[in-house]
C-alpha cells in the first residue's frame, strides 16, 4: 500500500473515532474497539504490522504500575469527600455575607469560592452543581442579572480544570512528561531532564490565580457600570454582626485553606512527590469529613490526628527518621519517638473518622463515586494506548509531523493549529479524551520544535478550560442547565459566559506572549 494510501486510512481511523464518540459510544470500547477494527482490517490490506499490538500488554502494565497515575484516585477521593462534607455550602455562605453588601459582592464570593474549591476538590461537575443549587437561587433573588449570574458561576466552576491540585494536571503531566522524553531522545538527548506532575503544578498556580483576578476585575467593572445587574445587598445590622461574620469565615476557611496548603506545600517544599502529596490530602478530608458528619461527636480525636500529622511532617524535615541503621543518635531517637506518637494520633482519628462515616452512609457514596471515577480513568487510559499504537503503526505520527512542520509560522503556526483543534474537540470530547488522544500525537511533535514542556502543559490545560465553557456544547454550561430554576434559559447561559471566554482567550493570549508567567515558579521552587 502506497504512503499516501496509509496516511488516508490512518485520518479514517482518527474520523471514526471522533464520530463514535460524538455518537454517544462509550469512550474507553470506542477508542479500543476502532483501533482493534482498523488495525486488524489494516493488517488485511498491507498497511498494518500486527507486530504493534505485541506492545499492548506491556503497556498496560506500565499504566497499572504508574506511580504518577496513582495520585488520580487519591485526588478524586479526596475531591468527592469535600464535596459530601459541604465545604462549599459553609464557604458560600461566609462569603455571601461578608461582601454581599458590595457591588458585585455575591459575583466576587462565587469567583474566590471557585478558587478554593478548585483547589481542594478539583471536580468541575460537582463544583459547578453546587454553586448552582447555592448561589444562582440567592444571586437572582437578590437582582443579580442572569446572564451574570449564570456566566460566573460557569466560570469559577471550570476553576478546577488549570488550579492545582487538578486531575487534568495530573494526567496531562504524565503525558507531557512521556512526549517531552520522547521528543529528547529523537534529538539524541538520551538523559533529558524530567518533566513532573509537580512541575506543572507550579506551572499552572500563577497562570491560574490571575485567572481567578481577571474573572473578580469583570465582575468589578460591571458593578461599577450597572450598578443594576450586580447590586449590593440590604445592609441592616452589618456592623452589628460583621464580628461573628468573620469568624464563621474564619471557620469555614480553616480546613480547606489547611489541607490546600498542606497538599501543595508539601509538593512545592519538596517534601513529597504529587503522589505521596495525594495521600496526605486523601487522609486530610477523610479527617475533615469524620469531623463534619456528626456534629454532637467529640472533635478530640480528629483535632489530635490532624496536630499529630503536623508532627509527622516537621519531624520528617528536622531529623533522619530512617530506621535500618547501626546507630541512631539522640535526636533521631527522639525525632522518631516523636513521629510515631504523631502516626499513632492519626490512625486514632482515622478510625474514629471511618466509623462515623461509615455509619452515615457518606464512605459508601464517596467509594463508589472514587470507585467509578478511577475505573473511567484508567480503562479510558488503556483503550487510548490502543489508539496510539494502532495509529502509529499505520504512520499517522510521521503525517502529523510533518504537516505540522510544513505548516507556515514553523512553531507559532504548528501550536496555533493545535490549539484550535483541542478547542474545537473540547465541544464534544471529555478532557480525559483529549489528554489521552491527541497530547500523544501532537505532544512530541510540537516539544521537538523547542517548545518548554510546561508551558506546553498549561497551555493546554488553560484551553480545555475555555473547551469547557464554550457554547453550545460546554461540558459546565450542561451541568447549570440541569439543575437551573425554569426562569433560567439556555440564551441566559450561553450570553453570561461569552465574556469569560474572551477572558480565557485573553489570558491564553497573554499566557503566550510571557511564557515566564509559566515557568518562572517552576525553576524558582524546583530548581
Amino acid at each position: 500500500m502506497s504512503l499516501f494510501a496509509k496516511e488516508l486510512y490512518a485520518l479514517a481511523m482518527f474520523a471514526a473515532t471522533c464520530g463514535f464518540l460524538i455518537a454517544g459510544f462509550p469512550v474507553a470500547f470506542t477508542l479500543a474497539g476502532v483501533a482493534l477494527l482498523f488495525g486488524l482490517a489494516g493488517a488485511g490490506i498491507g498497511a498494518f504490522d500486527t507486530a504493534f499490538l505485541m506492545a499492548m500488554p506491556q503497556r498496560i502494565f506500565g499504566t497499572m504500575t504508574n506511580d504518577v497515575l496513582i495520585a488520580a484516585p487519591l485526588f478524586v477521593f479526596m475531591g468527592v469527600m469535600l464535596e459530601r462534607s459541604k465545604v462549599a455550602e459553609d464557604l458560600l455562605e461566609s462569603m455571601g455575607r461578608l461582601f454581599g453588601s458590595l457591588r458585585g459582592g455575591l459575583g466576587l464570593s462565587v469567583c474566590v469560592v471557585g478558587a478554593l474549591l478548585a483547589a481542594s476538590t478539583g471536580i468541575v461537575g460537582a463544583t459547578v452543581v453546587t454553586m448552582g443549587l447555592l448561589s444562582l437561587p440567592t444571586m437572582l433573588r437578590r437582582g443579580y442579572d442572569p446572564a451574570l449570574t449564570c456566566g460566573t458561576i460557569c466560570a469559577a466552576g471550570t476553576l478546577g480544570q488549570i488550579i492545582p491540585p487538578s486531575i487534568v494536571l495530573v494526567l496531562l503531566g504524565d503525558q507531557i512528561s512521556n512526549a517531552y522524553g520522547d521528543a529528547q531522545r529523537a534529538l539524541g538527548n538520551w538523559s533529558p531532564d524530567p518533566v513532573s506532575v509537580g512541575d506543572l503544578f507550579a506551572g499552572a498556580l500563577i497562570p491560574g490565580l490571575a485567572l481567578v483576578g481577571l474573572y473578580m476585575l469583570y465582575v468589578i467593572v460591571i458593578a461599577w457600570l450597572r450598578p443594576s445587574c450586580a447590586p449590593a445587598m440590604p445592609s441592616e445590622g452589618e456592623k452589628v454582626a460583621l464580628g461573628q461574620t468573620l469568624l464563621r469565615l474564619a471557620k469555614a476557611l480553616l480546613a480547606p485553606v489547611l489541607l490546600i496548603v498542606a497538599v501543595l506545600g508539601s509538593i512545592l517544599a519538596g517534601v513529597a512527590t504529587p503522589t505521596e502529596a495525594a495521600a496526605l490530602g486523601a487522609v486530610g478530608a477523610l479527617l475533615l469529613g469524620g469531623l463534619r458528619s456528626d456534629a454532637n461527636a467529640s472533635p478530640l480525636p480528629i483535632h489530635a490526628a490532624g496536630l499529630g500529622l503536623v508532627l509527622v511532617l516537621v519531624m520528617v524535615q528536622m531529623f533522619d527518621l530512617r530506621i535500618n541503621r547501626t546507630v541512631i543518635g539522640f535526636a533521631d531517637g527522639l525525632g522518631l519517638v516523636l513521629a510515631t506518637l504523631g502516626l499513632l494520633a492519626v490512625v486514632w482519628g482515622l478510625v474514629v473518622s471511618l466509623r462515623r462515616l461509615s455509619a452515615s452512609g457518606v464512605l459508601w457514596e464517596v467509594s463508589r463515586s472514587t470507585a467509578q471515577i478511577s475505573s473511567m480513568v484508567f480503562v479510558i487510559v488503556i483503550g487510548a494506548g490502543l489508539f496510539s499504537l494502532v495509529f502509529r503503526g499505520l504512520g499517522g505520527e510521521a503525517m502529523v509531523h510533518q504537516f505540522l512542520s510544513d505548516l507556515p509560522g514553523g512553531v507559532v503556526g504548528a501550536m496555533l493549529v493545535v490549539m484550535l483543534v483541542m478547542f474545537i474537540m473540547g465541544f464534544f470530547l471529555d478532557f480525559i479524551e483529549i489528554i489521552f488522544v491527541v497530547v500523544p500525537i501532537v505532544g512530541p511533535v510540537l516539544l521537538k520544535m523547542g517548545l518548554d514542556p510546561v508551558w506546553l502543559g498549561v497551555m493546554m490545560a488553560m484551553n480545555l478550560q475555555t473547551s469547557f465553557l464554550t457554547p453550545p456544547f460546554g461540558f459546565a454550561l450542561f451541568y447549570l442547565r440541569g439543575v437551573a430554576p425554569p426562569e433560567i434559559s439556555t440564551m441566559h447561559i450561553y450570553r453570561g459566559v461569552v465574556p469569560f471566554i474572551l477572558i480565557q482567550i485573553l489570558a491564553l493570549g497573554l499566557l503566550a506572549l510571557f511564557p515566564q508567567g509559566a515557568t518562572w515558579l517552576p525553576k524558582v521552587v524546583f530548581g
